[in-house]
Order: structure tokens, then sequence, then C-alpha cells
């Protein structure tokens, strides 16, 4: 925690993705919190395209995916300021992202 803190506030237009058991002790260094969200058979769909992460190809990686959404993703919602459908094009979802970093 001391190391990100004291980096938060070296920098303080930082942008930081992640998502660890601690992070609401930081929401206050933060100008926006935003959550990506796409739907369970999308994001099943891309962990087990994608190839520079094997993260998702196993069915028990698979249930623990559905097991977070059901579980975490709405507690992520609860501490978000912004919610973006992650199923819009990339570089959409990047212009708005961009936006709140560099208005």
């Amino acid at each position: 925690m001391d190391r990100l803190t004291a980096l938060l506030e070296e920098h303080p237009d930082l942008a930081v993705a992640g998502t660890v058991e601690n992070q609401g002790y930081f929401y206050d260094h933060f100008d926006h919190v935003v959550l990506l969200s796409a739907p369970e058979a999308i994001i099943l769909e891309r962990v087990q395209r994608r190839l520079t992460n094997p993260y998702g190809s196993t069915e028990s990686e698979r249930n623990e995916i559905r097991e977070n959404l059901r579980s975490i993703e709405p507690l992520l919602r609860r501490g978000a300021t912004l919610e973006l459908d992650a199923t819009r094009p990339l570089v959409d979802l990047v212009g708005e992202i961009m936006s709140l970093v560099r208005p």
C-alpha cells in the first residue's frame, strides 16, 4: 500500500488499471473509478480466443470467471463512478477513457 500511495502522490495524473482486494482504499486519489463491463458470454469468448494470456482456457478458469462476475462485479460496480460498455469498438472506448484522463 505504501508504494502505491507514494506513486499516486508523486504522479497525480496517473491512470491505473487492475483489480485488487484493497483498491477501495485508494479511490479518494482518483477523479474517476471506471468499470469496464461486458456480458458473460462475450468475456468468456474473449478470454478463450486471446493469444497473450492462457488464463480462461480451461473450464475451471471459466467457472472462476463466472463466479467472479456474480460475486465481485457488483462490488466493483458500487465503487465505480462510471461504467463503460466494453463491447463498444475499442477506438470509441479508448477515446472516452482518454477524455477522462485529458479533458
